[in-house]
């Protein structure tokens, strides 16, 4: 006789919960991302002219937005339905995302230390292709602004890479008032001033250069960025470790989830087990009882010239008894 017991076995709700918190952050996260993008895309009025997408040269700071706000959102969904209908599938896509994006920061970490000046090249590149768009996205012309104001510099080498602008060359037949000027995020500020002076770089490069410096920022943004790394390097680290160890948490969430998820499937989800001593005894009782009653006599006599296989036995034996005296 078979004995079988089913297991029920219970997935951590520890886990299950801490899962779910963590990921509906992210999840709220995404969606205000999402929201903001699409708030900024209706201010440029893009969402009336999508061609305004294709016709814009240099960098729109509203696709970052979108696009970590789209991952965001969808890492956080995945964790958090997988999370509360135990959803193996989505908790396997949530850990495996999660798991190669890190290898990806790893990866663009090592490549930026190993290939310093090609990375320092390419950043040069994207940022005087931005200079020469500066006037046509205004996002991205307040990120170059807020750029040069935080980093006082100008231009990615020197000012004079604001000639690539349209607006601000210092051609002959450039119109442009703004002609051999630079934005007012490159001009020296002014503690005392409480109106913002959005007209201080015009004409500012029509001088010598020996006199910028009295108006003008005249480091660029490449050589400041390159200062400004070794004085937060611990800033940067810190924020480094931060993202890698709340990635790394979330990958245990989704893997422990797993494992108790997965466990009674691999166990088959019904187990054989040994019977009590309990139980043995009653099995044995239950047997013998069976073993006496099919032992036991019907009380039915044979019927006439029928002879029962154990007497005429007996008669042959007690015949063979006699004639052997």
């Amino acid at each position: 006789m078979h004995y079988y017991r089913y297991e029920n076995e219970e997935v951590s709700c520890c886990y299950k919960y801490l899962m779910f918190s963590y990921n509906i952050i992210f999840w709220l996260a995404g969606a205000a991302f999402i929201a903001i993008g699409f708030w900024a895309w209706s201010e440029k009025g893009v969402l009336l002219d999508l061609t305004q997408v294709t016709r814009l040269h240099g960098f729109d700071p509203v696709w970052l937005v979108l696009a970590v706000g789209a991952i965001t959102f969808i890492l956080g969904f995945a964790g958090c339905v997988g999370a509360l209908r135990e959803n193996i599938c989505l908790l396997k896509f949530f850990s495996g995302v999660i798991g190669f994006i890190f290898f990806l920061e790893l990866t663009a970490a090592v490549l930026a230390f190993v290939f310093q000046d090609n990375v320092r090249e390419w950043i040069n590149d994207f940022f005087l292709s931005n200079v020469k768009a500066y006037r046509e996205d205004i996002d991205l012309q307040n990120l170059i602004d807020s750029l040069q104001k935080m980093n006082h510099c100008c231009g990615a080498k020197e000012p004079d890479d604001w000639n690539l602008n349209l607006y601000f060359n210092c051609t002959i037949n450039n119109p442009s008032r703004e002609k051999c000027g630079v934005p007012f995020s490159c001009c020296l500020s002014d503690p005392a001033d409480t109106v913002l002076n959005t007209q201080c770089g015009y004409d500012v490069r029509k001088g010598p250069k020996g006199v910028w410096s009295n108006a003008i920022y005249v480091k660029g943004c490449i050589p400041a960025l390159e200062e400004w790394l070794p004085r937060n390097i611990y800033i940067i680290a810190g924020v480094f470790i931060v993202i890698s160890v709340l990635q790394m948490m979330g990958i245990f969430f989704a893997r422990t989830l797993i494992g108790d998820i997965e466990k009674p499937r691999k166990l088959g989800q019904v187990q054989q087990w040994r019977p009590s001593p309990v139980s043995l005894r009653q099995t044995d009782r239950e047997t013998s009882r069976a073993r006496c009653l099919s032992d036991r006599p019907t009380g039915r006599h044979p019927e006439p010239g029928v002879s029962h296989p154990d007497r005429q036995g007996d008669i042959q034996s007690s015949m063979g008894h006699l004639n052997h005296r």
